[in-house]
């Protein structure tokens, strides 16, 4: 009995430590490099490259658009301009941005590479220019009355935002004048040039976007932040700029 007793004892005590390894072995294939996942593989569409339109659309302010070149394909998207299925485009290199889901048009992008303009026309059109349609930078001469116009209470005049551009970045300013340009939906926004007849040539005219419309020779007020040293590329750079500000006609 007592050979039987020692018997049993060893053999509960060997299928223990079977029962032990069997529970660790799944630890153990945790850490194969085989269970491990695999690295993205690098994208193979590098945008810089000239190609033909085969798809596009707009959404929230952007043009996006599909680009055959001829060898691949791949998706680049700009703030909105005009372009169809069968232009000539230009795509300088952009921001990747892998799995993009655009809520607007209810579609993931595998690859969307985003960037700054694209140029509509091949190589007949890396001169630099602007997309048709963005407002110039300054307005040099206007026809709209510009006299007493006053500064608004708590507020600057054009010349002002001009001079103190460095200590007004980034923070609210709220400027009375006449609008002397207006340019309506380019790049999902409005654009409007305002003078109040303060500054000289190069700071006197404030360009400021918003959603509002505006007509020449209105009065308003506009309130909003300043941004400054903003650049578009194309060689459109603006040294002061009220980006999505508030109008207020008068």
């Amino acid at each position: 009995m007592k050979r039987l007793m020692t018997l049993f004892c060893i053999t509960m005590f060997s299928l223990s430590l079977l029962a032990g390894c069997s529970e660790e072995a799944p630890k153990t294939e945790t850490v194969k490099p085989s269970a491990q996942p695999a690295p993205a593989a690098p994208a193979t569409s590098a945008p810089g490259k000239s190609g033909k339109v085969i798809e596009t659309m707009d959404a929230a302010g952007y043009t996006y658009v599909q680009v055959d070149t001829g060898t691949e394909k791949f998706w680049a998207a700009a703030p909105q301009f005009v372009v169809k299925v069968g232009d000539d485009v230009v795509v300088p290199e952009g921001m990747p941005m892998p799995d993009y889901q655009s809520k607007t048009l209810e579609r993931t992008f595998d690859m969307v590479y985003f960037v700054p303009g694209v140029m509509v026309g091949g190589a007949a059109n890396m001169s630099g220019d602007v997309p048709d349609g963005h407002p110039k930078t300054v307005v040099e001469k206007t026809d709209v009355d510009l006299s007493g116009i006053k500064v608004v209470e708590g507020g600057q005049t054009v010349a002002d935002i001009f001079a103190k551009k460095a200590e007004l970045a980034g923070k609210p300013v709220k400027v009375r004048g006449k609008v002397v340009k207006f340019s309506g939906g380019i790049m999902g926004k409005n654009w409007i040039h305002l003078q109040d007849g303060t500054g000289e040539a190069g700071s006197n005219d404030l360009t400021v976007t918003t959603q509002a419309m505006a007509q020449v020779g209105d009065t308003i007020v506009i309130s909003g932040v300043l941004a400054t040293d903003k650049d578009f590329g194309y060689g459109y750079a603006y040294a002061v700029l009220v980006e999505d500000a508030e109008v207020a006609a008068e």
